[in-house]
């Protein structure tokens, strides 16, 4: 049963860990060139891939781009069924 909120531990820690990427993605767009930096590639390469489904299925405003939003969002649903699922398999242990 340890071992079940362990692994519930971890996985809503990289969750999270994720979570903050996107916010730092995020705020990258802000600043001139520093989506083109190294840090700013590297982060794409691990974002992009979670944005663009989101991006597809809501255009951008304007100029403001709202998926990010309803991406951190579906993070936070995740981490809160993680925590479900590890609680529902410890009482069934």
């Amino acid at each position: 049963m340890n071992i079940i909120f362990t692994i519930a531990d971890v996985v809503q820690t990289l969750i999270q860990i994720y979570y903050y990427m996107i916010i730092g993605y995020i705020l990258l767009s802000w600043f001139p060139n520093a989506r083109e930096s190294s840090i700013g590639q590297v982060i794409a390469r691990l974002v992009e891939p979670y944005l663009s489904p989101f991006r597809k299925i809501i255009p951008p405003l304007g100029m403001i781009d709202l998926s990010p939003i309803v991406a951190l969002m579906a993070l936070h649903f995740a981490q809160y069924g993680v925590n479900a699922v590890a609680n529902m398999l410890a009482r069934s242990f």
